[in-house]
């Protein structure tokens, strides 16, 4: 098994958090899992707007949560599958929700609350961790367990370094 790699960050701004988003975005591929936990205002979905800019999602769609839709799919150069599972209890199987289809190679699924997904989540994903430090700053500290997932993470790290935030 890989080792876990961990990289953390301070964004100071939402536009720091969304310029983050928008460079991971540029390292992600059909079938990757970014899976996004924190508190409520904690910047998932700010997070997210970014992804959907670097996944080059056309600007007339709004990249809001779909805390009462659960899905938003948005296209770009993958699709994009938004999921939200705020809303859900505990899952015990993402098949009673019809989730596996949006975790499978066809896009990229970025989903806000993943730890509901318990061992439903992919080993595969990203695990994003989004903190509220201030009005405006957020810690985001991202883990790869995978190997591809770390190395998308190095790239990461390379072309945002955690000290510029």
């Amino acid at each position: 098994m890989v080792e876990e790699k961990t990289v953390s960050w301070i964004t100071s701004s939402p536009e720091q958090t969304e310029r983050l988003g928008e460079l991971l975005a540029r390292l992600l591929d059909k079938g990757d899992v970014v899976a996004l936990s924190g508190d409520l205002g904690g910047g998932k979905t700010t997070l997210t707007r970014g992804i959907a800019r670097g996944m080059d999602v056309p600007d007339q769609y709004v990249i809001q949560s779909p805390t009462f839709t659960l899905i938003n799919e948005y296209p770009g150069r993958v699709p994009l599958f938004h999921l939200d599972l705020y809303r859900i209890e505990v899952l015990r199987d993402g098949a009673e929700l019809g989730l596996e289809e949006y975790l499978e190679p066809e896009g990229v699924s970025v989903i806000e609350w993943a730890e509901k997904l318990g061992p439903e989540l992919p080993s595969s994903a990203l695990v994003v961790e989004l903190g509220y430090l201030g009005e405006y700053t957020r810690s985001i500290v991202i883990r790869a367990k995978t190997e591809k997932a770390r190395h998308l993470l190095k790239a990461l790290a390379e072309s945002y370094p955690p000290e510029r935030s």
